[in-house]
């Protein structure tokens, strides 16, 4: 079954995510996520399948971005999802998908339950 991170490499967790990864032999699905941004769709689909409440679960708040897009608590799943596609940096980072589970990689150790 494939693994896909959506990684940034500036990002020193997502890169100890993509290290713990590929110290177990896999070689995943790279998305550099801040070159190409998810869809709308597969945003949706990554909140569902982290189990998260709402899309704003998954937002980086103290993103200038999210000043930029009038984003709050109270916005709806929507309005949040538009925003992380139009700015990808308000994406919490990295996310690991394998098959119909997912899970962001803070701490880094946490992608091991996918294992």
């Amino acid at each position: 079954m494939s693994i896909t991170i959506y990684h940034n490499p500036r990002c020193s967790k997502s890169r100890q995510t993509l290290a713990l990864i590929e110290e177990k032999g896999i070689t995943p699905n790279i998305i550099k996520y801040l070159d190409q941004g998810p869809d709308a769709k597969t945003l949706a689909q990554i909140i569902q399948q982290l189990g998260l409440n709402s899309a704003h679960d998954l937002l980086r708040t103290k993103e200038e971005e999210y000043k930029l897009a009038g984003l709050s608590p109270d916005s709806d799943d929507a309005t949040v999802i538009a925003a992380m596609v139009k700015y990808p940096r308000l994406i919490e980072r990295p996310i690991v998908v394998k098959g119909d589970k997912a899970v962001i990689g803070r701490p880094p150790e946490s992608v091991l339950e996918l294992f």
